[in-house]
């Protein structure tokens, strides 16, 4: 199986409600956000590619126009990264040419930390 990955980026505030009270994560804060989209193929096409990462050029709109420097309370309850990582998984899984490509979308707020959607099999 072959992996292939495109990192974009965005900024964007949110805060976590259902956090106990004192948790600095309840708090209103930013963050510089990560995030890729994996895509995957048992072959190669006729160019050596799983898929050409042009075919990837909307995902940037779809995240600058939907979550860059907005409060993420405004698009999702609850914006963890893990509820990021799923709405933005099944965006792509709607709206890109090569969906049947996409294999994961992993949400980053930090360089040390991740969190990862898949999909349901």
């Amino acid at each position: 199986m072959y992996v292939i990955a495109k990192r974009f980026d965005f900024s964007a505030s949110h805060r976590l409600d259902l956090l106990p009270e004192g948790h600095p994560c309840r708090r209103d804060h930013g963050h510089n956000y990560v995030v890729e989209i994996h895509l995957a193929a048992a072959r190669l096409d006729h160019h050596g590619f799983v898929t050409d990462f042009g075919e990837l050029a909307a995902v940037r709109n779809h995240l600058m126009d939907t979550y860059d420097h907005r409060c993420l309370n405004d698009v999702l309850d609850q914006p963890t990264c893990e509820r990021l990582a799923k709405q933005i998984y099944e965006w792509c899984a709607g709206h890109l040419p090569v969906a049947r490509l996409l294999h994961a979308v992993r949400v980053s707020e930090t360089p040390s930390t991740w969190a990862e959607y898949r999909g349901e099999p």
